[in-house]
């Protein structure tokens, strides 16, 4: 009887219409009415985030469940996404600094996360600095790798000679230190010195150690123009490593700079595609700008100068046996970067120089362009951008979908402060080459898969909430060759690990942000 009359019960509730309860939320934010971007589909939805602690603990249609927030963030009219993440800063200088370590400029962009130790220049050793960064708090998360430059200069110093097999033995021993240490993988600076003296079997002897720890390679390519063995042929160095290493190849950053190195990316794109093919998992990033930056010793001086230091640059530039060669390479390295008056002097000690170029300088030196470079020297070591790259190369590499995001931000070029509102005023909203969702999903999730970063770069359920949200009418960078430190624009919101970092567009004073580690 008591059966019979249940059955009837819920027959008579679900003929009348009536719904079960709905369930109940409790959370600290939600995000309503905003035009989200997940970071991995090709369209955008209308749902709403809701985030408790450090999570993201819903995303979908609000009417289908209770939801009771402490912040409610109305996002009519602007973009959610999940947080930037830039795989190539150079931001530790600005971390390991109480002053500087909220990381405005790239926080501005809206990044969340940054790579740092590119480049095979890290900040030694990998514990002190994640026990440095813990303590003092940093505004936005830091992925850290280790540097090879860095690890062959405590073995074997800045040395222009093959490491032994005892040293590579000692170098492996670090590098396995710092993986042990939560580094996510291996960088290296082909061309800078230290790492221009280390053979491609030293540099697979120390990527098979990273990959043993599940890590990267990133690097910097032996050359992007055609200082040493060409463009090309570093691709394939690069290559060769992830084939002989087994691990995935992440090269930084993506470029045919000089006009000896100019349309080669058709060729490049294939090469990458075939090896991919392979099975070798080789992607990319790159910055939105025609312009590199580097200091005006790695752009101009030729490596074998620089080994030991420089003051033993001064020491060759001294003997008259080397000076006439000293210069007339340098003046053939100002070539390959367009020229004296391509080579501008950003950012220097010696303020008198800083908005120049390298031929103004010289004229008011009253030398030749090469020799006008070692009296700079001399006195500082400054930044250049050169103006030498074209737009062909960059809209190619940038349709490739194995390329993401990266700013290689440093101090004294624009791209520090405003890549990412660059590239998508540039490149998405003006010239259209590629679309918004494919900018979002090749600066989140795509850099979160390469480097990989586990649940983080999407809004999903159970990912760590690190969400911006920004105006897509003004989201825009400041920044300039004549004035590189201007903060980005047009972000309204950016929540790391679930606390608001930005709020309506200004950076709160929280230091939100954390070490990650493998």
């Amino acid at each position: 009887m008591k059966k019979i009359n249940l059955i009837f019960i819920v027959s008579t509730l679900i003929f009348l219409g009536c719904k079960p309860l709905k369930s109940e939320m409790n959370v600290d934010i939600l995000i309503q009415n905003g035009t989200v971007y997940n970071g991995i589909d090709t369209v955008a939805s209308q749902v709403s985030i809701a985030i408790k602690g450090d999570q993201i603990v819903f995303v979908g249609d609000e009417k289908k469940i209770a939801i009771t927030a402490s912040k409610i963030i109305d996002a009519r009219g602007l973009i959610v996404s999940p947080g930037f993440i830039d795989p190539h800063t150079h931001a530790d200088r600005d971390l390991n600094d109480l002053e500087t370590s909220q990381n405005k400029p790239f926080l501005l962009q809206g990044v969340t996360t940054v790579v740092v130790g590119n480049d095979g220049s890290s900040f030694y050793p990998v514990s002190k600095y994640n026990k440095l960064y813990e303590q003092n708090g940093i505004g936005t998360n830091a992925v850290l790798l280790v540097g090879h430059g860095t690890i062959r200069d405590q073995v074997i110093g800045n040395s222009d000679r093959e490491a032994s097999s005892e040293e590579i033995i000692k170098m492996q021993a670090l590098v396995q230190q710092e993986m042990n240490s939560g580094a996510f993988g291996l960088s290296t600076g082909l061309f800078y010195s230290p790492g221009s003296y280390a053979t491609t079997s030293e540099v697979i002897s120390l990527a098979k150690t990273a990959a043993a720890n599940n890590g990267i390679y990133d690097t910097h390519l032996r050359d992007e123009s055609s200082y040493s063995i060409g463009l090309i042929p570093s691709i394939e160095e690069a290559i060769e490593v992830g084939r002989q290493a087994k691990l995935p190849i992440h090269i930084s950053h993506i470029k045919c700079l000089g006009l000896d190195a100019w349309y080669q990316s058709d060729s490049i794109v294939n090469i990458i595609n075939a090896a991919r093919k392979q099975g070798i998992d080789v992607t990319a990033n790159q910055y939105p700008y025609d312009a590199s930056a580097t200091s005006l010793k790695a752009a101009t001086v030729p490596r074998w100068v620089e080994s030991g230091g420089i003051d033993s640059v001064f020491i060759r530039y001294a003997n008259p046996l080397l000076k006439q060669r000293i210069l007339d390479e340098t003046k053939t390295n100002i070539s390959r970067r367009g020229g004296p008056d391509k080579l501008l002097i950003v950012a220097s000690s010696d303020t008198t120089i800083v908005g120049k170029n390298l031929l103004e300088i010289s004229k008011i030196f009253a030398v030749s362009p090469e020799e006008a470079v070692y009296e700079i020297l001399r006195k500082s070591s400054p930044k250049v951008a050169s103006f030498n790259m074209n737009s062909k190369d960059i809209a190619t590499f940038m349709k490739q979908d194995w390329v993401v995001t990266g700013s290689d931000g440093g101090s004294g070029h624009p791209r520090k402060y405003g890549t990412f509102p660059k590239k998508y005023n540039t490149y998405i909203k003006d010239q259209k080459v590629i679309g918004i969702a494919q900018f979002i999903n090749g600066s989140t999730s795509k850099t979160a898969d390469i480097l990989k970063i586990p649940n983080r770069g999407a809004l999903k359920e159970g990912y760590f909430a690190d969400v911006i949200i920004f105006n897509p009418e003004t989201f825009k960078d400041r920044a300039d060759y004549s004035d590189a430190f201007q903060l980005a624009e047009g972000l309204e919101y950016s929540i790391i690990n679930g606390k608001i970092a930005v709020e309506k567009g200004k950076a709160t004073k929280l230091l939100n942000g954390k070490v990650l580690k493998k």
